[in-house]
């Protein structure tokens, strides 16, 4: 399988698969699935379905996101579904975490990002009577070891696997592909009739996830993974002249020491880039120290806050306002002096740390 599908895909199928054999449907193996993005019908296969009584169904799909490493290749999905009459003011489709699914640390709610609800609710509503309600409950098996092996507890989400992804096919960040993808994408856009010379070029899932839920109009948006320097250029010669970059601190501050493929197996550089800018901001001896010998970027200004809150804000913003003066010195070099790049990043916490002078002006521009 040279393509293979994110998790909420396959999350996706088995809830058709079960809902079927609620209803007392034959079981198919193949569950034609709309994929929303891309807009196409295609196949997705489970493993097996089954009504369990008491109203209830269970349906079992095992992951394959193709030939692209990932970190959901096998991982085994069931997807326990109920029906109940619909209560007025009631959302028709409830989600509840069940064992090695991620949840956010504050509320417990289930961690999902708005493809994914938008796959279910396409796929699962034609397939409901108008007055019920749907529940399904997700259990991953594996996902609390796997999530262990992921970022989601640094953006506060718990207890297993987060249900993020906003397309269907599974991409590689690193993979040259990756950037060929991004890039006819934004030819798309800066080709379509109004295209007024605005973008966000967001950094990984967890952006894309948060970008809008802070107010980021998502039209504006397009995932950058970590080809960020190609596609900066890209972006200019398309005629971007408002350019904001978001994404989490410990990422963008690479771009800050001129790094511009973020890819950790290519190139790090972030502590010696902290503390580089922590010295420009005054900080010396014992305090240089620590910021070099923090686990991570977000330890080390944590640690600073906890001595100096107002000297680490000071050093957050450095790092904002770096990371744009970088990114124009690197679009001059391409002769690409017209497009304005603001900067604005979050931490673990999934809250704004940092505004660049160029960043706070974009943020407000560009919000929903």
């Amino acid at each position: 399988m040279a393509e293979g599908y994110t998790l909420p895909v396959w999350v996706a199928a088995a809830a058709r698969a079960a809902l079927l054999a609620l209803q007392g449907q034959p079981f198919g193996a193949d569950q034609p699935l709309d994929l929303v993005h891309p807009a196409e019908i295609r196949p997705v296969p489970v493993v097996a379905a089954a009504p369990l009584g008491d109203g209830q169904a269970l349906a079992v799909a095992r992951c394959e996101p193709g030939a692209l490493l990932d970190l959901t290749r096998g991982l085994v999905v069931w997807v326990l579904v109920r029906c109940q009459p619909l209560e007025p003011e009631q959302p028709w489709l409830q989600l509840e975490a069940g064992e090695g699914v991620g949840v956010h640390g504050q509320d417990r709610a289930l961690c999902h990002s708005a493809y994914a609800r938008q796959l279910l609710e396409t796929n699962l509503r034609p397939l409901l009577p108008a007055d019920q309600a749907l529940v399904l409950r997700l259990v991953f098996p594996q996902g609390r070891a796997l999530a262990e092996r992921t970022s989601n507890a640094a953006f506060g989400v718990v207890d297993g696997l987060a249900l993020i992804g906003t397309q269907a096919l599974v991409q590689s960040s690193a993979a040259p592909d990756q950037l060929a993808l991004a890039r006819s994408e934004l030819e798309r856009r800066a080709g379509a009739a109004g295209f007024n010379g605005d973008l966000v070029l967001v950094i990984g899932e967890n952006g894309m996830d948060l970008a809008p839920r802070l107010g980021l109009a998502p039209d504006l948006l397009l995932k950058a993974g970590n080809w960020l320097g190609p596609l900066l250029v890209a972006a200019a010669e398309a005629g971007v002249r408002r350019l904001l970059l978001f994404g989490y601190h410990g990422k963008l501050i690479k771009l800050a020491g001129g790094i511009f493929h973020t890819h950790h197996h290519l190139a790090d550089g972030r502590a010696e880039v902290l503390v580089a800018l922590a010295a420009l901001e005054g900080l010396d001896g014992a305090d240089l120290l620590a910021l070099h010998g923090a686990a991570t970027v977000e330890a080390g200004l944590a640690g600073l806050a906890a001595r100096d809150p107002a000297t680490a804000d000071r050093l957050r913003q450095r790092i904002a306002t770096s990371v744009e003066q970088r990114a124009e010195a690197y679009l001059a070099r391409y002769g690409q002096q017209a497009t304005r790049v603001g900067a604005v990043l979050f931490d673990r916490q999934r809250q704004i740390t940092a505004q660049g002078p160029q960043g706070q002006l974009l943020w407000q521009a560009f919000q929903a």
